[in-house]
């Protein structure tokens, strides 16, 4: 028996693993539009009974599958608090903590069933890989994004707080102005309006396109490695 729903659940080479794969993806998709739907205001009556008799059905199919994941592995515990189990276990968690936790604080954590894609998609399974392989640089990149981020909010502070204390009157308040200008984003609502500070926000603008651009980058080359491979392996 075990054997036989390992085959079903775990595998993605015999023909009924791949139409449960094909089902639990289905079935996230809907429940994703689904939690879309609950967001408009003022639904019908008959729909917002039928989105959450969906929910429950959904809940309860996704918490058969996280214990059947758990029974038919041979390393229970891992998969436990594996990457994946931990997404299976948040993906069902709300529903049963809403008789301890008001369910509106929680709603926003169903978004993470997205992440479940994760483990049947083959074109995410390689995006994750991809980043996998590049994670120790894109940790040194993170952390010297998060010292330059600093900087530039200390720095924008600097020249721009006598000028508009308001506007940027903490280095707190300024890592808003950091983060919009780093990205190149730029929404406007913090302008300097000093030399001194109108300077410093270009020579930030033009870094913040290493910023956005390196990680991109590392993640391009390593998925293009593994797209090469995967091609090779299939030729």
């Amino acid at each position: 028996m075990k054997f036989f729903l390992k085959n079903i659940i775990d595998s993605q080479d015999t023909k009924s693993g791949k139409l449960f794969d094909f089902f639990i993806q289905f079935l996230i998709i809907l429940s994703l539009i689904s939690f879309s739907l609950d967001t408009i205001p003022n639904l019908d009556t008959q729909l917002v009974y039928f989105l959450n008799l969906f929910e429950v059905v959904s809940i309860t199919i996704f918490t058969i599958e996280y214990l059947l994941r758990i029974y038919v592995s041979d390393r229970k515990f891992s998969y436990i608090f594996s990457f994946y189990g931990f997404i299976d276990l948040i993906a069902i968690a709300p529903f049963y903590l809403s008789g301890v936790i008001d369910l509106r604080s929680l709603r926003v954590v169903r978004l993470l069933r997205i992440l479940k894609l994760f483990r049947f998609n083959k074109s995410l399974t390689l995006l994750n890989k991809a980043f996998l392989i590049v994670k120790r640089e894109m940790i040194i990149f993170s952390f010297i994004a998060l010292l330059l981020l600093y900087i530039s909010s200390v720095g924008i502070y600097f020249f721009e707080n006598p000028a508009q204390p308001n506007q940027f009157s903490s280095i707190f308040a300024c890592m808003w102005w950091a983060i919009s200008t780093m990205t190149t984003v730029g929404y406007g609502d913090m302008v300097p309006v000093t030399v001194g500070g109108k300077i410093f926000t270009s020579l930030i603008s033009f870094i913040g396109i290493g910023v956005v651009a390196i990680p991109a980058a590392l993640l391009a080359s390593s998925l293009t490695g593994l797209l090469h491979i995967d091609k090779d392996e299939f030729d």
